[in-house]
């Protein structure tokens, strides 16, 4: 009995580590005739500059479509349908909001049976998707590859 997979998670946040998480997503994804599934995780910091009003919906929202259209772009170009989605990793309303936890409530609600997920960043900046990564690695019940 070999793996199978028919939904495949990425979480990513623009950065170029998130990139190529999504590449190896896609990549895997293709293999298995498997869909993906991007989920673009909202930083902490971007929480509270939304709150404070130093940073604009639309400008967060610009981001955010930014970094799901080059998700989209990879996954039309290997003809892997994609679904995506935006969570906020953090909250100063709920205290159980992760970036880990919206990452892995997010597998279960659209059926991801295998997640990738960025693991390092260059030092010094370090970021949403490394909580991402620590927390699915302990918790995620699906298969994991950290790249």
């Amino acid at each position: 009995m070999g793996f199978d997979a028919d939904r495949v998670l990425v979480p990513v946040d623009g950065s170029d580590e998130s990139a190529r998480a999504a590449e190896y997503a896609v990549a895997i994804a293709e293999r298995y005739d498997a869909d993906l599934h991007a989920l673009y995780v909202v930083a902490e910091r971007t929480v509270r500059a939304l709150e404070s009003g130093s940073v604009t919906p639309d400008t967060t929202a610009d981001e955010t479509s930014a970094a799901l259209a080059e998700v989209e772009e990879l996954a039309a170009e290997a003809g892997v349908g994609v679904g995506m989605s935006t969570s906020a990793g953090f909250s100063t309303k709920r205290k159980l909001v992760h970036p880990g936890s919206v990452t892995l409530d997010t597998a279960e609600a659209v059926g991801a049976d295998f997640i990738v997920v960025p693991r390092e960043r260059a030092a010094g900046t370090a970021e949403v998707l490394e909580k991402v990564a620590e927390y699915v690695l302990l918790y995620a019940s699906q298969p994991v590859l950290s790249v």
